[in-house]
């Protein structure tokens, strides 16, 4: 049996905080604002894994409102969120996702980005596809004011 399931994030861009996609810190002089490290792509990995499985999203699983999560890296979010769908018996096949920015240039920093979440998913490297595209400069993700990120999941019953 197979499950899809689809995934959407958004962050604000702003000066004095890192930023971190899939995983990896990539040079610039914004970064995302959020309780954890604010990683819009993993973040939309996430909750297209819950939702595959109706499990809910990201915000019921690690709420803003607990201080454990406050900083915490995405990467173990993924890690945890995982570990749910391992409980299921289930497994993520692959994944498609795609951020949308207009700055900084990502390109070189995406096969680190799908190592991390290959790693972290214990899936092959070649079944996660990251894409980047920009919105030629219009609305918020034009304006440089915040990054969206979508992802699609392919779960296999085990």
């Amino acid at each position: 049996m197979y499950r899809i399931g689809q995934g959407y994030d958004v962050h604000r861009l702003i000066e004095g905080r890192k930023m971190i996609l899939g995983g990896v810190e990539i040079p610039f002089e914004k970064g995302l604002l959020g309780h954890s490290d604010a990683d819009v792509l993993l973040h939309a990995i996430c909750d297209a894994m819950l939702g595959s499985l109706a499990l809910g999203d990201i915000g019921k699983h690690f709420p803003d409102s607990d201080n454990r999560f406050k900083d915490i890296s995405s990467l173990l979010l993924l890690e945890k969120t995982n570990e749910l769908i391992i409980s299921k018996k289930y497994r993520v096949v692959n994944i498609d996702s795609t951020i949308v920015l207009q700055q900084p240039k990502i390109a070189p920093y995406i096969q680190s980005m799908a190592e991390n979440i290959s790693k972290v998913l214990r899936i092959e490297k070649e079944a996660v596809s990251i894409k980047a595209t920009t919105s030629e400069g219009m609305g918020f993700t034009g304006t440089g004011e915040g990054i969206v990120a979508y992802a699609t999941v392919l779960l296999q019953k085990n």
